[in-house]
């Protein structure tokens, strides 16, 4: 038997992040990694400029009980030909010096209706995370600022063999009692590769692993 920090994540809508380009942002399945680390940090006070070094040595395992319906939302982005302005010093100068030369392109936001995950962390100052959940020092997200939480977390410290054993403990909202646990996400060389692994914050620079949706026996289809 070992300690693990469980807590839930739901909203109404959830961003979870994949390799974004300049027309489209994509969203997996699950939150990733990174993004879990990112919404501790942010339960503790820590910064992005931060240490994130507790928090990276933390092995974190997540519970998929709903992955959510897709959603697709446009967005449109206006842009402004560099041989259109000189040496502005702000976007709302440089819109101003276009003069209707201004590009304007449809962009694309995904999420997911509905998710439902939960969470067993391993590590130390697992106590301390739980009451930062519960009362966090910044606002929590799932993804994007569009996609707060649903309801609390929820966080606790539970005795477990294992992160499966773990989750079973975990509280849902009361109109999402009754869901069933479908799989767990580990890590698996033989699993699809992720870039959710945090080598650098400032940059936005990302390591790859191999993930894999780990069926849980009695978990529904």
């Amino acid at each position: 038997m070992q300690p693990f920090l469980i807590f839930g994540l739901t909203a109404s809508l959830g961003a979870m992040g994949e390799l974004a380009g300049h027309e489209r942002r994509g969203t997996l399945l699950w939150p990733g990694r990174s993004a879990l680390i990112g919404l501790m940090a942010a339960a503790l006070g820590i910064r992005r400029n931060g240490d994130f070094s507790a928090l990276e040595a933390l092995e974190v395992t997540v519970g998929l009980y709903a992955s959510g319906g897709p959603l697709r939302d446009y967005h449109t982005i206006e842009t402004v030909p560099s041989a259109a302005v000189k040496a502005a010093n702000s976007r709302p100068e440089a819109l101003r010096s276009a003069r209707g030369r201004t590009n304007t392109t449809i962009t694309l936001r995904d999420y997911r209706a509905g998710p439902l995950f939960g969470v067993a962390v391993a590590g130390g100052g697992l106590l301390a995370l739980a009451e930062a959940l519960n009362a966090p020092a910044f606002t929590l997200y799932l993804g994007r600022k569009s996609c707060p939480l649903a309801a609390p977390p929820g966080a606790r410290v539970v005795q477990a063999e294992m992160p499966e054993k773990a989750l079973a403990q975990l509280i849902l909202p009361p109109w999402r009692k009754g869901e069933q646990l479908i799989s767990l996400i580990v890590e698996d060389a033989a699993g699809e590769v992720v870039h959710d692994r945090a080598i650098d914050r400032a940059r936005w620079h990302f390591a790859p692993r191999r993930v894999l949706a780990q069926p849980v026996k009695g978990g529904a289809a």
